[in-house]
């Protein structure tokens, strides 16, 4: 059966804090999320000041000025802040401090796994394979204000964790999967542990129909999301791709039987009903950031700045599923997922494809021209 090498990627955000545009108060208690609930439908996603500070920049750059005001709206649409290094764990205390309204969830990508992202060259994680000890000591404790009852703490906020990303299933086969197995789980299960606190939900990644959806990889995703978590408080798993489409959009691929998941509805209920099976939660964010447009890539599991892409539909809780709880901006819109300068050191052939958007830069840096794309693209419009 055929199977992808798709990986999810690391993006880092590298503008300067801005201040809110709108200020509310911060929370007056200590807060408490039933990680049972959908908490979405009581908290509006946060629009961190580092993506609100891309966007600023880049409205400054726009070749097509017609886009500002658009522009302007697509900063102050909440999305998660990627904490891909240990150094980045400064904008989790930047965006504290300067004060998260009680009406806000706070959307974070933990992501720095020891040999992270082992099938993917373009976003290659800091730490080493065997760096397991790194990992905990400065990334996941030196995260030292976590907790909404720690001190000092400028604001009493809910705080959300999503993507932890166990990337075993589909690309064991690969060496470098292999030396990455152990610290994984390890690290993703020490992370868990850690981050159970009253203020947080989080989400484990898995992927998305074209990654896991293959028929026999929903059982062993399902139980690879599950091992060694039996017993504790468990996560529920995180979801990107496209959402509804009937029939799905490689519907007609000569391997389409061996993958009836063909969108991210049906691969939710499939997976959902596996991650059930194995004693998992099974509710789910969708990630909705960039998939205004289908039909744009050649194979099903072609990531790397797709060409034509377009800005989706905004966080939301109203999804129609009842096993979706949100659909959310995952992927800072704007920011690379890898280079297209072959001779550069974390070149990924992925981005080389002819459906890739060139030039782009690496990952986690800028791309203006691929922001004036999505916002030209995006549906429902700004």
């Amino acid at each position: 059966m055929k199977t992808t090498t798709t990986s999810l990627l690391a993006l880092a955000t590298a503008a300067a804090a801005l201040p809110s545009p709108v200020h509310k108060r911060a929370c007056d208690s200590a807060v408490k999320l039933d990680a049972s609930s959908n908490v979405f439908e009581q908290y509006t996603l946060h629009a961190n000041s580092f993506y609100r500070g891309e966007v600023e920049a880049a409205i400054a750059n726009l070749k097509d000025t017609s886009l500002a005001g658009a522009a302007k709206k697509v900063g102050e649409v909440g999305s998660f802040l990627w904490l891909d290094t240990i150094a980045n764990i400064e904008k989790l205390n930047t965006e504290l401090a300067a004060g998260i309204p009680c009406e806000n969830i706070f959307g974070l990508v933990i992501y720095d796994l020891p040999g992270r992202d082992c099938a993917a060259k373009a976003s290659n994680g800091e730490l080493a394979v065997g760096e397991i000890d790194r990992y905990k000591t400065e990334y996941i404790d030196g995260g030292n204000r976590w907790d909404s009852q720690g001190e000092p703490q400028p604001s009493l906020c809910p705080h959300h964790r999503a993507r932890l990303l166990p990337n075993l299933v589909t690309n064991i086969d690969e060496k470098a999967c292999q030396d990455s197995e152990a610290g994984y789980e390890e690290g993703v299960e020490y992370a868990l542990k850690q981050l159970n606190l009253d203020n947080v939900v989080m989400y484990i990644d898995a992927g998305h129909g074209g990654w896991l959806g293959w028929n026999d990889n929903l059982k062993p995703g399902a139980e690879g999301l599950a091992k060694g978590l039996q017993g504790r408080w468990l996560p529920e798993p995180a979801k990107q791709g496209t959402r509804d489409e009937t029939p799905g959009e490689f519907s007609d691929a000569s391997d389409a039987q061996w993958n009836k998941a063909q969108n991210e509805k049906l691969y939710t209920e499939m997976f959902g009903a596996e991650l059930k099976s194995a004693g998992m939660p099974n509710h789910a964010i969708v990630d909705t950031g960039r998939n205004a447009v289908t039909g744009l890539r050649e194979e099903w599991g072609n990531w790397c700045n797709v060409n034509g892409a377009g800005f989706g539909v905004r966080p939301t809780a109203d999804t129609g599923s009842e096993l979706v709880d949100a659909f959310v901006w995952g992927k800072p819109g704007g920011e690379s997922d890898g280079t297209s300068d072959t001779s550069a050191t974390r070149y990924d052939s992925f981005c080389g494809k002819p459906d890739a958007f060139k030039p782009s830069p690496e990952a986690g840096q800028w791309n203006q021209e691929y922001f004036e794309m999505l916002l030209k693209n995006a549906e429902p419009k700004f």
